[in-house]
């Protein structure tokens, strides 16, 4: 992984321990993102500007839909997890005699969603993360909540995949930091970020829709992907594909961006670097233990939670010191995000600032 490492220029400055909110960016996808940029600005955003969007646009769609294992008819591009999430909720048309079953320690970019369909009537019930599967019943319509917890690290229920109604996964801290196979985890739909675990760009993302619950699910804000023949105005329709659901606008520049990172990640092997992320988190939670430090639960993933006495404080102290990582605003929390970008020093450099 040492020449994997080398593609991160940041790695020379800090340890970033912070993918979590977003991931660095490799020299490779900053190039990338450069030369479309160098285009753009010497060759015009002229009719072949909006072919070459169209075309790496299609190319990120098929590697999102590679690296979630489903196909690319069922995945629309977003600008976030959150877009994903809301597009989701908003098209259902849910209301009252509706209810979603939700954990009690979600992001605000489900939470927000969530919000709004409670403003239609929709019952919105809110337990413990590990009991979501538990408390579906007779009245429940959907599920939806995180696929690994962005506080914890902790990963969702396996029997979400036996439930009797559809789930919608936050996959923010799933995609590119483990295994992710939508078509094994059961659910109905799964929303992801391009920004974090994959290095992309800040406004990308993906939302799978399984095709029956495709069906479900209604444009609340098309745009010019989202027609089958947009020739034909009032008479359009939309398309019967996942593209329906696509973000109004992506930047070329940031659609090239998240399109070289991917590609460097399966190139490099997506499973190794899963692994080898997994395996640094599990050494840091280790270490942190022994250290006396308190150590929230967590899963075999890449997040690793303790608690600190002034965890705002204790981040700015550590960027001070070149290292990234995050309060968890509301609890007792610090958070590292371990990457396979990072190596052992990063971990020390971590522990030794700690104190």
């Amino acid at each position: 992984m040492e020449a994997f490492r080398a593609q991160f220029p940041v790695l020379e400055r800090i340890a970033y321990l912070n993918a979590g909110t977003d991931g660095p960016i490799a020299r490779v996808a900053a190039d990338a993102a450069a030369r479309e940029l160098e285009a753009e600005a010497t060759e015009g955003r002229v009719y072949s500007h909006f072919e070459r969007r169209r075309a790496l646009a299609d190319s990120l769609r098929a590697a999102y839909a590679s690296l979630l294992g489903c196909d690319t008819a069922e995945l629309a591009l977003t600008t976030s997890t959150s877009e994903g999430i809301g597009s989701v909720l908003g098209g259902l048309d849910l209301g009252p005699g509706d209810e979603i079953v939700t954990s009690d320690n979600e992001h605000p970019g489900l939470v927000g969603p969530l919000l709004a369909a409670r403003r239609h009537g929709v019952t919105v019930k809110a337990v413990p993360f590990n009991d979501v599967a538990d408390a579906v019943s007779a009245t429940t319509t959907l599920v939806a909540v995180s696929h690994v917890n962005w506080h914890t690290g902790e990963v969702a229920p396996e029997a979400l995949a036996d439930v009797p109604v559809p789930v919608l996964l936050d996959g923010a801290q799933g995609a590119g930091a483990i295994d992710v196979d939508v078509r094994a985890l059961g659910c109905a739909a799964y929303a992801a970020s391009g920004q974090k675990w994959l290095c992309g760009a800040d406004g990308t993302g993906m939302l799978y829709l399984a095709p029956g619950f495709l069906e479900r699910v209604s444009p609340t804000r098309p745009g010019y992907t989202a027609f089958e023949d947009a020739t034909r105005g009032l008479d359009s329709t939309f398309s019967a594909e996942a593209r329906k659901l696509d973000a109004i606008s992506l930047p070329r520049e940031g659609l090239a961006l998240s399109l070289a990172a991917l590609e460097l990640l399966v190139a490099t092997g997506l499973e190794d670097i899963h692994a080898r992320a997994a395996g640094l988190a599990a050494q840091l939670a280790s270490r942190l233990e022994d250290a006396g430090r308190t150590v929230h639960p967590r899963g075999d993933t890449t997040l690793v939670a303790w608690e600190d006495d002034d965890p705002e404080a204790a981040r700015e102290r550590l960027f001070e010191a070149g290292i990234s990582i995050r309060n968890l605003p509301g609890t007792p929390y610090l958070r590292a995000s371990v990457g396979a970008w990072n190596d052992e020093s990063d971990l020390e450099r971590l522990l030794s600032s700690l104190g």
